[in-house]
């Protein structure tokens, strides 16, 4: 989070403890650095940094239809206990707001 991203395209699947700083990080690289980023996060849109970056910014919203499912190495996969969200900054923007979509899983 200290570090520039400028000249990079981003992914980040971020830790979900700290969610709102990698999104306004993502927010700032996009607007004042030209930077392209891919963000995997619970789809939150109660929160503030919701509004306050993703509402305000994202160039592109994708719910992910269903919840992921994480594989563990074991038999069996363990459902993310929340809905996921692809929000992208940066590249082309849509106009009025985010161009949203849904994912479905293949």
């Amino acid at each position: 989070l200290s570090k520039s991203w400028k000249g990079e395209t981003v992914f980040i699947n971020p830790p979900y403890g700290d969610i709102s700083s990698w999104v306004k990080k993502a927010y700032e690289e996009s607007t004042e650095n030209g930077v392209l980023v891919t963000m995997l996060i619970p789809s939150r849109t109660d929160t503030k940094y919701w509004h306050d970056y993703i509402m305000q910014a994202a160039s592109a919203i994708y719910f992910v239809k269903g919840r992921l499912k994480f594989d563990n190495g074991t038999v069996g996969s363990n459902p993310a206990p929340f809905p996921s969200v692809v929000v992208v900054f940066g590249g082309m923007r849509w106009s009025p707001g985010p161009r949203t979509g849904t994912l479905e899983r293949a």
